[in-house]
């Protein structure tokens, strides 16, 4: 007997996690047919439903059931408890044979500090909830790391146990071939934020003057700054489509305020596909195991000036960046998945 799933999640997510959750109903929409659950959560009040969410729904012909008095399925998959951190409940009873919680976000920043208030939110869904099991699902190694130690120091990480999978995003883009000239034309997109954004120094250091351009997607906060480099292009959060993004650049550049880790880095995979050398932080790179390059801000020049007086090795990389994305393919999601299936109510599919 196929087990009921139901998925969880505020739809008004921006960026990475309404992405993910779209990739994974796409992907699994030949083996289970699940419910979908909005939760209007205070975090996003007055902003409208994630377009990349709603589309993938009507695509696959779901309806999005709001706010519901009540959630039950053999299996309830709710993404990316930090919605919760502005309130004080979800707002719904939640009743499943196994009640899986997806980590979007790391527990803890770099230097140990939580990143938000965990135990509110994993607090509110424990209380709201009758479970067999209650597990928390990692996205990456790096964020797997931080939800261990976080539980390790809360008495709330008890009433959860993690996943012995990671739930990675889906990158099942179509692969673009790399240039065969790369120019030093740089770039970067994020979802508007401050803690996406590296210091001021560091940006100067990663898009300088010398660059032949820099494209910032994702800028809302620096366009009123009068302050900014004039040599930057800046274009708003949705000003231009992923795919006109990447046709300006030869090298995405990302690095992230110091209080700031991406738990998985959705954005690098998005670059990696499209064809581009992708630099970032060592702790950001490792998710990927060696299909970006790590190195520290004052490196990068360096770093593109080689590739491009080699533009031989720049195509090698980026066709092995490209390989790497095979770990993060909707199969090997599919296969995940059969697992949980299978643990959590003996059937395979």
């Amino acid at each position: 007997m196929t087990p009921t799933i139901a998925y969880v999640t505020d739809p008004r997510f921006p960026g990475g996690t309404s992405s993910a959750v779209a990739a994974e109903l796409t992907a699994i929409s030949d083996m289970v047919r699940p419910a979908v659950y909005g939760l209007s959560t205070a975090m996003f009040r007055d902003r409208e439903d994630a377009p990349v969410l709603t589309d993938a729904l009507a695509e696959l012909n779901l309806t999005l059931i709001r706010d519901p008095e009540e959630i039950a399925a053999d299996i309830v998959i709710f993404h990316n408890p930090a919605c919760l951190k502005f309130q004080s409940t979800p707002g719904t009873r939640i009743i499943a044979r196994h009640l899986i919680v997806v980590t979007h976000e790391n527990f803890l920043r770099p230097g140990g500090h939580e990143a938000f208030d965990v135990a509110n939110c994993l607090d509110q869904i424990a209380g709201a909830s009758v479970a067999l099991t209650r597990s928390l699902a990692p996205v990456s190694d790096a964020n797997r790391s931080t939800v261990r130690d976080w539980m390790d120091q809360n008495r709330s990480g008890a009433h959860w146990q993690q996943t012995p999978d990671n739930w990675p995003n889906i990158c099942d883009f179509d692969l673009i071939a790399p240039t065969a000239q790369p120019a030093d034309r740089r770039g970067r997109h994020s979802r508007p934020g401050f803690e996406k954004f590296p210091s001021r120094e560091t940006m100067k250091l990663c898009f300088p003057p010398e660059a032949a351009s820099s494209v910032i997607l994702g800028a809302d906060h620096l366009a009123d700054d009068p302050d900014r480099p004039h040599h930057w292009t800046l274009i708003p959060f949705r000003g231009l489509s992923v795919a006109q993004y990447f046709d300006m650049i030869d090298f995405m550049v990302y690095y992230t305020a110091p209080t700031w880790r991406e738990s998985f880095g959705r954005v690098l995979a998005e670059a990696i596909a499209a064809g581009k050398i992708v630099i970032t932080d060592p702790g950001t790179a490792q998710t990927f195991q060696g299909g970006v390059k790590a190195a520290r801000p004052e490196e990068v020049s360096d770093i593109i000036a080689g590739y491009i007086a080699d533009p031989d090795r720049y195509q090698a990389d980026v066709r092995a960046g490209q390989r790497s994305l095979d770990m993060f393919s909707a199969a090997a999601f599919r296969r995940m998945f059969s697992n949980v299936l299978s643990r959590s109510h003996g059937a395979v599919l």
